[in-house]
């Protein structure tokens, strides 16, 4: 099966096929695969109520699923479809490797099936990086259809992609989110045009180092034929670019915060700006859209729009469907969302910031800041992100499981910011944590909720993290009103 083969040379009939994983990405796979005549063995490491409900929903198509073990390689396997969670040093994958099996994930499966029935596959334009992923694609996506092209944001965010290359849809491209899980188990993966928009440490419990982390991001840009997309900023990006092996004419642009050079975007004067996708990119620029089109207009979120901008230039898309998709383009919930004024201060809801990455971004869109934080640390050290957060900082209100470690920086790196430490991991913490920011506030500050934390030791997810803050923010607006 070489890399550009699509289901219509593929013949699955018979082909015993061992899909890895139940959930989001498992069920479609077992039925898509058993719908083209594969012999399908769903394997899973849990055997709770959701799984039993799964396992019924693949049995009664004649799918066979092996619920409590996942690590035992069925017999007979030919090919083992993952889903992208699940790591590599697994028994199941080691014994594959063993007995020579190939190991593909649900975008690789996705890339291999698309152009069923004939039709021409969509291009895929595709985001990867440890922070903004979800946000820039979805601008792509946004810009896309300013243009009027048929589009959807798939892959790690929206539809699914084995929906988006099977479904009745036929698309003339797609915005295709990949995490770095993803992208490991897609060897095969050629997009249009790919950017990579930063590297931080993160998953390195999944990858074993940070080189084999970044390795796997710079698999995106593998074979891409118009456009390699980095971050002037973090040179790790174009790093990436230099190493990838890319077809003849593929371009490698950068995006910069700064005025851009040549084979660049960025900003002059307020204006986004397009020195890469000009007749003479030397001489001339190409205004895109105001800074104050993008929302928000926080530093990082510019570069995500510059981003997305670059990959829509690279699949010909004019600039004034740009402008229109940033102008229409809404963040999701709790990415940097203003949800209140009061008495002249702004309370942000940064609840999407789970890692010290994330939080320096937006640690960095404000100027005077009183700074919710804590949860699970997941490993990480706060040292560097205290030490430039420090002059930014009115006061620091902690909580959650592994708020001392942060604390400890603080002291360290920032001795005379006032710091609030509540001593409880209960969910009505967010409360009393907005109740004594407010208390640190002064007029023209910014309550900012960027926890640098993953929030599972106190909440769901990250999302009721931010929904119990929003709702401490307005109850305490109904207050003062």
């Amino acid at each position: 099966m070489g890399s550009q083969e699509v289901s219509s040379t593929v013949d699955w009939q018979g082909k015993h096929v061992t899909v890895a994983g139940l959930g989001v990405s498992g069920v479609p796979a077992a039925r898509a695969l058993h719908e083209r005549g594969a012999l399908v063995t769903v394997v899973n490491d849990g055997d709770d109520a959701r799984a039993r409900a799964q396992a019924a929903e693949l049995e009664a198509y004649g799918i066979t699923v092996r619920l409590g073990d996942g690590a035992t390689l069925p017999p007979s396997t030919e090919l083992v479809v993952t889903a992208p969670g699940w790591q590599p040093d697994k028994p199941l994958f080691l014994a594959a490797a063993e007995a020579g099996v190939p190991v593909w994930g649900d975008v690789e499966l996705a890339w291999r099936l698309r152009g069923a029935g004939g039709r021409e596959p969509a291009p895929w334009l595709a985001v990867t990086g440890t922070n903004g992923k979800t946000t820039t694609v979805r601008m792509l996506a946004s810009i896309l259809e300013a243009a009027g092209l048929r589009t959807a944001a798939v892959g790690n965010i929206g539809v699914s992609l084995l929906d988006a290359v099977l479904g009745e849809t036929e698309y003339d491209v797609l915005a295709v989110e990949l995490s770095s899980y993803q992208l490991h188990w897609a060897p095969s993966l050629r997009a249009h045009s790919a950017a990579v928009l930063n590297l931080a440490p993160d998953h390195l419990d999944w990858h074993g180092s940070m080189e084999a982390y970044a390795a796997d991001k710079g698999r995106v840009y593998e074979g891409n034929t118009v456009a390699c997309v980095y971050n002037v900023a973090d040179p790790a990006t174009e790093d990436l670019v230099r190493e990838a092996d890319v077809e003849e004419g593929c371009r490698a642009i950068g995006f910069t915060l700064g005025a851009p050079g040549p084979s660049q975007l960025g900003v002059v004067d307020g204006i986004l700006v397009d020195r890469a996708f000009v007749a003479n990119r030397q001489k001339q620029a190409q205004e895109l859209a105001e800074v104050t089109d993008v929302n928000p207009p926080a530093p990082h979120n510019i570069a995500n729009a510059l981003a997305a901008a670059a990959l829509a230039r690279a699949f010909g898309v004019e600039p004034a469907a740009v402008r229109d998709g940033l102008r229409a383009f809404r963040p999701d919930a709790h990415r940097i969302e203003h949800v209140a004024d009061i008495d002249e201060v702004a309370y942000v809801d940064d609840s999407k910031a789970t890692n010290t990455h994330a939080t320096e971004a937006s640690l960095a869109a404000y100027d005077s800041i009183v700074w919710i934080a804590g949860g699970l640390a997941k490993g990480a050290t706060f040292d560097e992100l205290v030490t430039g957060a420090a002059k930014r900082l009115r006061g620091v209100v902690l909580m959650g499981a592994d708020r001392e470690l942060i604390h400890e920086a603080l002291t360290r790196h920032a001795p005379e910011v006032p710091v609030v430490d509540l001593d409880r991991t209960d969910t009505g913490a967010m409360s009393e944590a907005v109740a004594r920011a407010a208390a640190l506030a002064r007029p023209g500050d910014t309550v900012l909720l960027a926890p640098a934390c993953a929030s599972m030791d106190m909440f769901t997810n990250y999302n009721k993290r931010g929904e119990a803050f929003a709702d401490a923010v307005r109850a305490r607006a109904d207050e003062s009103a």
